[in-house]
């Protein structure tokens, strides 16, 4: 009977992650469709070149705020009504989004419906690893969470793709998606931890409570701030490759699409050696900082690039990839630095809070390039981002291997 009762366990525990990572996998598809359709849908738009930068930048910011608004809501409800749930309305929400983005006719309604698909795109990441992080044993689960992004991470190849039959079937493909994934759903089951929280008084989905303790509060932050230098790297340096390319003199002009697509190959393959490297040292700190010092090199020889040439920059953007393919373990980092009745709250926000930080990241990008132009602004922006990773990481004490099971109580840390 017992090997019965672990097998059904096992089997569940692998479908867990298996649609857990189909759902990134559509998550990253309609998170960064924007930036791989972003020329073409807003030269349909009669928008000029010079308004393509900057409505661009506008639309992304107002996407990146719907994430922030969309991660704090899904967080709260996972803790209160459970992860599951978190699933169902924000896959229901983004793929409803998606679809309608493919009728846009003006700037502003594209904004608000990408705002609308930034809020549904929030809960999906979060949930499927506050899941994964809590079915699986803490022996196990580095290998769930990195499996979790790996697969995910494609998606990005699969908008690539999409794009090439028109900017309209790219959303459309996305919705599709969305849908197909909310069926695979109808099998995942709750977490045992979050059953178990559920049925005490204890407070749960508390936002607050991470801010009426300092030492929570920095906690949270610390988590936040260690992520930024990858959305710097895929939200600037990859997104704007095409004025990248003409401040460095490129050959040919340089390609958002096409960076974005290698760059998220290369993600996808760091994902794997930071699994594995975290699971042989049993230390995802050092794995963080072996990445962070290694996005520095890359994104300096990207930038140093004077003359780049098409072949160059795919290979450049892949390696840029590779230097931050850190993402499945920074987010396992926050879900296992706080307890299950706030956990994801946490799992899902520091990971919107850091898309969202794509916009003070832009606002300061764009306050140096006034001064100093775009080469030097993103050296500046690198090393500035970095240090602050950097600190960070140095304040949070190590979670591999963690007992996950407990609270976080109001007057304190458990």
């Amino acid at each position: 009977m017992t090997d019965i009762s672990s097998s059904k366990i096992s089997r569940n525990a692998i479908f867990l992650v298996l649609v857990a990572s189909l759902g990134y996998f559509v998550d990253i598809y309609d998170l960064l469709v924007f930036s791989i359709v972003r020329v073409p849908s807003l030269t349909a738009l009669g928008l000029s070149e010079a308004e393509i930068t900057s409505k661009g930048q506008l639309i992304i910011n107002i996407q990146m705020a719907g994430l922030l608004l969309g991660g704090i809501l899904w967080g709260i409800i996972g803790d209160k009504l459970g992860r599951i749930r978190v699933l169902f309305g924000s896959i229901l929400l983004y793929s409803i989004a998606n679809f309608a983005n493919a009728y846009v006719s003006s700037v502003t309604t594209y904004a608000i419906i990408r705002f609308i698909a930034g809020i549904g795109l929030a809960g999906e990441l979060g949930a499927g690893i506050t899941l994964v992080a809590e079915t699986l044993s803490k022996e196990k689960r580095g290998y769930g969470t990195m499996i979790v992004a790996v697969i995910g991470l494609f998606g990005a190849a699969a908008a690539y793709e999409a794009a090439k039959y028109g900017w309209q079937t790219a959303y459309k493909v996305g919705g599709v998606l969305g849908v197909v994934l909310l069926l695979l759903r109808v099998g995942t089951f709750e977490s045992g931890m979050f059953k178990n929280v559920k049925e005490s008084n204890v407070s749960k989905g508390n936002f607050l409570m991470l801010f009426t303790n300092t030492g929570r509060f920095k906690k949270y932050i610390y988590c936040i701030l260690i992520g930024a230098p990858l959305w710097y790297v895929v939200g600037v340096l990859v997104t704007l490759s095409p004025e990248f390319g003409k401040a460095l003199g490129a050959t040919s002009p340089l390609s958002a699409g096409e960076g974005v697509l290698y760059s998220y190959i290369g993600i996808a393959i760091g994902d794997i050696f930071a699994g594995l490297l975290a699971q042989i040292t049993k230390s995802r700190k050092l794995t963080m900082l072996v990445f962070l010092l290694l996005s520095v090199l890359s994104s300096f020889t990207y930038l140093g690039s004077t003359g780049i040439t098409h072949d160059k920059f795919v290979w450049i953007c892949f390696f840029m990839g590779c230097t931050v393919g850190y993402w499945a373990t920074f987010v396992t980092i926050a879900a296992e630095q706080f307890g299950t009745n706030i956990r994801a709250t946490v799992t899902t926000t520091v990971p919107n809070f850091v898309r969202g930080s794509l916009i003070p990241i832009n606002m300061a990008f764009n306050a140096f390039k006034g001064h100093y132009g775009m080469i030097s602004s993103g050296y500046i922006m690198m090393v500035l981002l970095t240090v602050i990773s950097l600190f960070s990481l140095s304040q949070l004490k190590e979670t591999f291997g963690k007992d996950l099971n407990y609270i976080e109580e109001e007057a304190g840390i458990s």
